[in-house]
């Protein structure tokens, strides 16, 4: 991996150097477009509206429009006015519990990595988080725009999420959702946190893969090879819900029935493999 960011985590007078990655890489498929009768991919070229002619690279300025119709340019230099003097430094004003921050706020991650000198400094924040519990809080500027930052662990990494201003949130008071507090069956309530025990485990990220993504390359895999499109499976009416109760008591029953099959599944395995090491006389 390379380092995107070079710069400094500091809390008090305590300051260490670091380097920062991307923690998450993206996955998805990459389509061009294309022109359907020769399949000729299509370009997007840089066009002056005014003067009606492609124009060059070096000649593209950025600009904000503040009326229809009339905007003032923005050169790189004048960001360097604004910028702050801190801006390679992720500056830790505060420490929080981890459950105080709802993870909505939560937005892109980054591993941060000590540099060379800075590993002593590095493990004893990471030791202080982890014994404390606690998350550290500030700001840092990433591409021109300030963050607010939560400086956190991930197994024995430190790790930096930046965090959405609450500005950016949108409120749900709009939306039709039913009010709290007001009275619901109990015998459904009971139901409803049975299925929910039998369904609980602990979370293991590797036990949910991207079959989306599987079925996509799959699907490439068989159009490259010439092979038929599949019939399309009638997609499946939702199902309407005429007694709650039944349909809870249903789903905890199903539950039951697959972590049956679950738990009897390894033990099958190993009769089988130990029928197979058993000496024939």
């Amino acid at each position: 991996m390379r380092p995107i960011w070079t710069g400094s985590i500091s809390f008090g007078l305590v300051n260490i150097p670091v380097k920062l990655y991307l923690a998450a890489k993206s996955e998805r498929f990459s389509f061009r477009m294309l022109h359907r009768p020769d399949e000729g991919p299509i370009q997007f070229r840089r066009f002056c509206s005014l003067e009606e002619k492609e124009v060059a690279y070096e000649d593209i300025v950025r600009g904000y429009e503040y009326e229809r119709g009339r905007f003032v340019v923005v050169e790189d230099g004048d960001f360097d006015r604004i910028e702050r003097a801190a801006s390679r430094m992720v500056e830790v004003q505060q420490f929080v519990r981890r459950e105080e921050i709802d993870p909505v706020f939560f937005e892109t991650p980054y591993y941060l990595e000590p540099t060379k000198g800075a590993e002593k400094a590095y493990a004893l924040l990471r030791e202080a988080l982890r014994r404390s519990q606690k998350v550290g809080i500030g700001r840092v500027v990433l591409r021109e725009r300030e963050y607010v930052a939560a400086v956190h662990l991930v197994g024995g990494a430190l790790c930096m999420s930046t965090l959405r201003y609450a500005s950016e949130l949108r409120s749900a008071e709009a939306l039709g959702i039913p009010s709290e507090g007001g009275p619901l069956p109990e015998k459904q309530l009971e139901l409803a946190l049975m299925l929910i025990d039998q369904l609980s485990a602990p979370y293991d990220p590797q036990a949910f893969r991207d079959d989306y993504h599987e079925r996509v390359s799959q699907m490439i895999q068989e159009k490259l090879a010439g092979l038929p499109a599949p019939a399309k499976a009638p997609a499946a009416a939702p199902a309407q819900v005429v007694d709650l109760a039944e349909v809870l008591q249903r789903s905890i029953d199903e539950a039951k029935q697959k972590a049956q099959g679950e738990r009897r599944a390894p033990r099958q395995v190993a009769a089988r493999e130990s029928r197979r090491r058993r000496p024939k006389k």
